[in-house]
């Protein structure tokens, strides 16, 4: 089944409607695609770009079998520009007037005025976690918002709109692929809740179920950034390797860049993900000791293989949620992560209340 097929199938009411919409030439230049999960994200951004793009499509649904469907769908389409967060703060950046430096705002809109080398009849540009763009750069890229070159389509995916201003905002058609359910797919999550799980039933003063608690969480911690190395370097080998076979230096140099800053991103992203399941485990012991049956949780899969008291006392529960809040409240400060996950780990086993 093609991206296409599957996104139809899920949604098919959404789907049918941009159908029509490119089907008597009235598809939106610029989308906002809200989606609670990555991959819901970056999946569906290539289904816009297949219907808009498609040269053998029919009635506004594309072929997903033409050269510019597949390389589309693997990343090579040489008239695909794509913008991600980097560095430490997991910003993009505006970049320098004049001459912009790669991955930032700047030379991402300058692409679009480039003359096109590859033969595409449309040029998609994709901002994925457009809400890091900070304020100098969405001012920056309100008028190619609003009036783009020709046979342009420009695409930004968020998991959080609120976050972006309200003038980005209403230049997009907006679309929302909700499923309300956190996906946390790191590398040792079930080992986090398997640690935090031992955590919570420790008895009082178990100083040896601390330290073991507080060595799994540092481990899974320390491991995220080679984990997503790796695995970085694995998704973009065959773009990478297909780029520079294309003939086309300027989208192999481009891909190069972009792989070479897609791993700390990559590590931003996953350590986001890990503290946020913390949190999320916590969160669920307190609904769990405030009465709320298992089954009506948003996230009961954290608690699947982990071992829980029957009953859940209720001031152990606000107890983890308010530790829980307190270690993310720290990282945002220059504390050792080590340092807090150990706080955070010692705390959660010894105390009671």
């Amino acid at each position: 089944m093609s991206l296409f097929e599957k996104y139809r199938a899920a949604w098919p009411a959404l789907v049918d409607c941009l159908i029509n919409a490119r089907k008597y030439g009235r598809m939106a230049h610029a989308f906002l695609l809200h989606a609670d999960t990555e991959t819901v994200r970056r999946e569906f951004a290539v289904v816009l770009a297949q219907m808009a793009a498609c040269p053998d499509g029919v009635g506004g649904v594309p072929c997903t079998a033409c050269r510019v469907c597949r390389q589309l769908e693997n990343g090579t389409y040489s008239e695909l520009y794509t913008l991600t967060p980097v560095g430490r703060m997991y910003q993009i950046k505006v970049g320098e007037r004049g001459k912009p430096e790669p991955n930032t705002l700047r030379f991402f809109e300058e692409q679009f005025h480039l003359t096109s080398t590859g033969g595409g009849n449309c040029k998609v540009g994709v901002i994925h976690d457009a809400d890091r763009m900070n304020d100098e750069s969405q001012n920056a890229l309100l008028k190619t918002l609003e009036e783009p070159p020709p046979q342009t389509l420009l695409i930004l995916t968020t998991g959080n709109p609120a976050a972006l201003l309200p003038t980005t905002r209403s230049r997009c058609q907006q679309i929302s692929l909700l499923t309300n359910r956190c996906r946390f797919d790191f590398s040792g999550a079930s080992e986090l809740f398997a640690a935090l799980g031992m955590l919570f039933r420790a008895d009082r003063g178990d100083l040896a179920a601390a330290e073991a608690g507080a060595t799994a969480l540092i481990r899974i911690a320390g491991g995220l950034s080679s984990d997503a190395t790796d695995r970085t370097a694995g998704e973009w080998e065959g773009r990478i390797a297909a780029a520079a076979q294309s003939g086309d230096s300027g989208l192999a140099k481009r891909v190069e860049l972009q792989a070479a800053d897609a791993g700390y991103g990559a590590y931003m992203k996953e350590r986001a993900q890990f503290l946020a399941a913390i949190q999320t485990f916590c969160s669920e012991l307190y609904m769990l000791s405030a009465g709320v049956p298992r089954s009506d949780l948003a996230n009961p899969e954290v608690f699947e293989g982990v071992e829980l008291p029957a009953v859940v006392d209720p001031a152990r529960g606000a107890m983890a949620l308010r530790e829980a809040e307190e270690l993310l409240f720290t990282l945002r400060f220059n504390v050792p992560e080590e340092l807090a996950l150990r706080t955070f780990a010692v705390n959660l086993a010894m105390k009671q209340k």
